[in-house]
């Protein structure tokens, strides 16, 4: 599977950025898609996954301010971020599981700032 992930850029505290990811490749294998960040001297976190069936999960510090959602006829996951903090500033990787396997994309970057 090949992931190409969009939507990043430099947004004030406050604002709102939108994520996407676009699957191609063995897309009909894929259950899990979802978006992870790492900040600079931290570990990859996960931020948000969403099942094939629509079944969500959000890391706490995300809850209620991010959204995740796909698009299975178009093999697309989104993620729509508002009310931004300083904190969120990373690079975030879209992701797609297919079995026990996990496939990445390239990362875009996500700077909060004023």
């Amino acid at each position: 599977v090949q992931l190409q992930a969009s939507g990043g850029g430099l947004v004030q505290p406050g604002g709102s950025l939108r994520l996407s990811c676009a699957a191609s490749g063995s897309i009909v294998s894929i259950t899990a898609m979802g978006w992870y960040r790492q900040a600079p001297g931290k570990q990859r976190e996960m931020v948000a996954i969403i099942t094939q069936r629509g079944t969500t999960n959000y890391a706490d510090s995300v809850k209620g301010r991010f959204t995740i959602s796909r698009d299975n006829a178009k093999n697309t996951v989104s993620l729509q971020m508002n009310s931004l903090k300083a904190q969120d500033t990373a690079v975030y990787y879209c992701t797609a599981a297919v079995g026990s396997a996990v496939s990445w994309g390239q990362g875009t970057q996500v700077t909060v700032s004023s």
